[in-house]
């Protein structure tokens, strides 16, 4: 049954050709008041068909059928041919006027509507008949009377065309709710790429920040255990013990962003690894135990900060000291300063390494697809902050970001 509803409602001319099936055969029939002779007759016929041929295309063409049907209606009144049971059409045609046609159509059928009562009335030119004194008598209906048949006449064309007007508003409703959920379905899959985007790239930062730290103090301390193996074993067995520690606290925080891969009823920030400024100090020793000689100053009053903000400062200094240790040369020298504002946090993160090679441009990320910047930059933005990377004055690279922070009480 579903099927063949919707099947109807895809073909609605067969709909409409059955129930004009239904008006010919009613127009046709034979009405013992009027003879089947003469050219009334004829036209009686003639309207009787073309009428329901009309209604098979009322759907598809509905201003050219109703203004067609609005001027057989006149010609019929105009010539005085007698109505037939195919009259019931025009009641279709006000409601096709007003469900499916244009505004002026819409009008028409009203209009039509309106006037078919009292046409109708002043072509039959109704008596009253009434008996008086045990004579029959005829007159005239009075004003009264006509007016009220008038509108008795005029009102299925009226009711049909208000029956109309409330299929097309709620046309219009259900359209608008499609169109809305269409709208909102694509806004909401718009979103999801865009949602997917963001993890994806929240991920691949945190990997790259993790793997990058991680993997290069684990070559430089296996290195420097190769280096010094056959002269100072000792040196080797801690070089080598830091590579073990190394690599654990690199395999537990992947195994943190594994989680949130493989979870998704837990949030994200039970996974996913937290350091923040308190963390810097252990992260600056870890450095230094690599062979990097790392100064680390701290100004203003530390305060508690945001857990975006927390990450982004830590993640920057990782990623500039990382490069620093790959890049700057094996006498270079890092600084790292942070300064906590009353409305900012400034990170500065600089060296005195080799300078600024097209190689170091690209392995910082500057003039090249380097993911150590980008992920910076992703971060900063992130928390609405604004960075700067570039050449030291006198030789090196420096990196400063500065990030929002609400004023401190």
């Amino acid at each position: 049954m579903h099927r063949l509803n919707a099947w109807l409602r895809r073909h609605p001319m067969v709909v409409d050709a059955a129930w004009a099936a239904i008006v010919l055969f009613l127009g046709l029939l034979p009405n013992a008041d009027y003879p089947d002779s003469g050219w009334r007759f004829d036209a009686q016929v003639l309207v009787a068909v073309l009428l329901p041929l009309l209604m098979v295309f009322r759907r598809r063409f509905p201003d050219v059928t109703v203004g067609a049907a609005t001027g057989i209606a006149v010609g019929q009144v105009v010539a005085d041919v007698e109505p037939g049971g195919s009259s019931i059409a025009y009641l279709v045609f006000a409601y096709t006027g007003a469900a499916f046609g244009q505004k002026w159509t819409s009008r028409l059928a009203l209009a039509a509507g309106l006037a078919a009562g009292p046409l109708v009335f002043w072509r039959m030119n109704p008596m009253k008949t009434t008996v008086e004194a045990g004579e029959v008598h005829t007159h005239p209906y009075g004003i009264g009377e006509a007016m009220l048949i008038t509108l008795l006449m005029s009102t299925p064309f009226i009711l049909c065309w208000a029956w109309g007007r409330l299929t097309r508003v709620r046309r219009a409703y259900l359209t608008e709710l499609e169109d809305r959920a269409a709208r909102l379905e694509r806004e909401r899959d718009a979103q999801a790429k865009v949602a997917v985007a963001a993890e994806r790239a929240r991920i691949a930062r945190e990997l790259h920040d993790v793997v990058a730290h991680n993997v290069s103090v684990m070559i430089v301390q296996a290195d420097g255990a190769a280096y010094v193996l056959d002269n100072s074993p000792q040196q080797a067995k801690q070089a080598l013990g830091t590579i073990a520690t190394t690599g654990r606290q690199a395999l537990t925080e992947m195994r943190r962003l594994l989680g949130v891969l493989r979870t998704s009823d837990s949030s994200a920030e039970e996974y996913l690894p937290q350091p923040g400024v308190e963390e810097l100090p252990e992260l600056l020793e870890q450095v230094r135990t690599a062979g990097l000689h790392v100064d680390y100053d701290t100004s203003g009053q530390p305060r508690e900060l945001p857990r975006g903000v927390e990450l982004t400062v830590y993640r920057i200094v990782q990623e500039a000291l990382t490069n620093v240790r790959k890049h700057g040369g094996p006498h270079a020298h890092a600084r790292v300063a942070v300064d906590f504002g009353e409305r900012e946090l400034a990170v500065l993160v600089e060296d005195d390494g080799r300078g600024t090679t097209d190689e170091q441009l690209t392995a910082h990320g500057t003039d090249g697809p380097g993911h150590g910047l980008i992920g910076m930059r992703e971060r900063v933005g992130m928390v609405s902050g604004s960075l700067d990377v570039g050449p030291r004055p006198g030789g090196g690279f420096r990196i400063r970001a500065v990030l929002p922070l609400k004023a401190a009480h």
